[in-house]
């Protein structure tokens, strides 16, 4: 989230910003251009505001000590004018009060919704055609035969089902079982000992962290997946405890009356039964948050879509030392992504499913090692996939490819040979004070100076389930088995190679 001090005192810093994030383009600066002004617009009204309210304060006051000052000297003509004044104050004041909230909602709703600012460093570019390759690890493996792809090795081993895994919970599941199971179990377990080991040589030294899995709006706000990615969510609603949700709305008439108020507009009048029904089936998000609002306990909680949000939450409305910096944090969690933007990609396989694992790293350190922390993060990812053997390049986003809450990010492409094609098993980014803002998370530096806003960082360390994609292309052998590589044997218990069910 973007300071609105920044933004009054260097206009042109935002609207290069968002410039560049278009591409550059005349349209995309006309845009910033009309954005910032409007932004300026709301924050004039609202300091001339609270300077008003603010003024009228002070004055009511001093004005209710006049009037025991003129009563005490038995001046009540002027007691009665002080009274009408301080009368007419007090009547202004809450208008003027609800103004200035309903000032500064819609001036953080916009100011929520602003993209961080790319480094200068960021290549430009319009879309993933403009990244820029920094490095390349590694060869393409050469086969005596046609690779497969992974869904045809791992259905064909009997261990990787998509039809009971849609029987179960519909499209983009999937269920593994047996030794390829445990491979899944291996990896995530082998990035997590990488990653946790004593430091050595830039890698290593992370604290790991089992976190929730379910968090609030603010955590999610804080990481910046909502208000602006809340289509790409899932959530869980809380309703009362030993009843069904429908049972319990028949029995409460005067419940269902006030929620189908709720819902008149929204639902065009369809009747609450009908919304009770919709639950089972697919209601709109917003339409869940109002359930779970009105009557189930509360807001709703979201499920993860990374451990980035609770890691990166732990530091939320927080003063730390300086000396505590840099915090280096990591989990292996299950995370759940709507995918709402992905529809017709990837539809078959592991590469884009609803819920996945990841090892995710995540950095907080100063503004002034935060490029250095960057730079490790990358390096740390790097290495469990050089362990892996694994083919790989690291590419730097351009503008128009980078992520809403980033200022640079590194792609870490994994080469799949069933595919032909690299495909993305990392994102390491680097955010600035962008989301320390939106969560208010601050450290008070060794010289005693005020505190300032953490930097924050994440990354992938790496994406569990398309770890075990490029495993399973990668080291594929032309009867269909699968040979474990040396890194995982540890966590294998003896099997050397995955073969087919009997």
């Amino acid at each position: 989230m973007h300071d609105i001090k920044w933004i009054r005192d260097e206009p042109e810093g935002l609207i290069t910003a968002l410039a560049r994030r278009g591409n550059g383009s005349p349209e995309a600066k006309a845009a910033a251009e009309k954005l910032v002004a409007h932004l300026h617009g709301l924050d004039e009204e609202r300091r001339r505001t609270l300077t008003d309210l603010e003024g009228k304060l002070a004055r009511r006051n001093a004005a209710s000590k006049e009037i025991g000052q003129a009563k005490g000297q038995k001046d009540e003509e002027r007691a009665a004018r002080l009274m009408a004044e301080v009368a007419n104050l007090k009547a202004d004041i809450p208008s003027l009060e609800s103004r200035v909230k309903e000032i500064e909602k819609s001036l953080d709703a916009e100011l929520a919704a602003i993209p961080n600012a790319p480094l200068a460093e960021v290549p430009q570019g319009a879309d993933e055609h403009d990244n820029v390759e920094k490095s390349r690890v590694g060869a393409a493996r050469s086969y005596a035969f046609t690779p497969k792809q992974h869904f045809e090795v791992g259905e064909a081993l009997g261990q990787m089902d998509f039809e009971t895994a849609a029987k179960l919970s519909g499209a983009r599941f999937v269920v593994n079982k047996g030794p390829l199971a445990r491979l899944e179990r291996a990896l995530g377990q082998f990035f997590l000992d990488t990653h946790t080991a004593p430091e050595q040589d830039g890698i290593g030294g992370y604290m790991e962290v089992n976190p929730p899995l379910l968090v609030r709006d603010d955590a999610m706000f804080g990481t910046a997946q909502l208000p602006k990615f809340k289509e790409d969510q899932f959530a869980a609603i809380r309703f009362p405890p030993s009843e069904s949700s429908f049972d319990w709305f028949r029995r409460c008439p005067e419940q269902r009356d006030e929620i189908a108020k709720l819902f008149a507009e929204r639902l065009a009048g369809r009747p609450i039964v009908a919304i009770l029904e919709g639950l089972q089936k697919k209601l709109d998000i917003e339409d869940f948050e109002l359930l779970s609002r009105q009557f189930g306990g509360g807001e709703p909680l979201w499920l993860i879509p990374t451990a980035e949000v609770p890691l990166t939450n732990l530091v939320r409305e927080s003063i730390l030392s300086e000396e505590e910096l840099p915090l280096r944090l990591t989990a292996c969690t299950p995370c759940f992504r709507a995918e709402a933007g992905a529809a017709g990609r990837d539809t078959r396989g592991m590469i884009r499913q609803h819920q996945f694992t990841k090892v995710e790293l995540v950095s907080i350190t100063t503004p002034e090692k935060s490029g250095e922390e960057h730079e490790r993060m990358l390096a740390c990812a790097e290495a469990v996939l050089k362990k892996l053997d694994l083919h790989y390049r690291v590419v730097t986003l351009c503008t128009g490819d980078m992520g809403f809450a980033s200022q640079k990010t590194y792609d870490i492409e994994v080469w799949l040979p069933g595919q032909g094609a690299f495909r993305e098993i990392s994102s390491c980014s680097v955010c600035g004070d962008f989301q320390a803002r939106r969560m208010n998370a601050r450290y008070r530096p060794a010289e005693g100076k005020g505190p300032r806003f953490v930097h924050t960082l994440n990354g992938s360390g790496v994406a569990v389930g398309r770890a075990l994609v490029a495993v399973l292309e990668t080291y594929q052998q032309e009867n269909g088995a699968v040979t474990v590589p040396d890194a995982l044997l540890p966590y294998m218990g003896g099997l050397k190679t995955i073969e087919k069910l009997k």
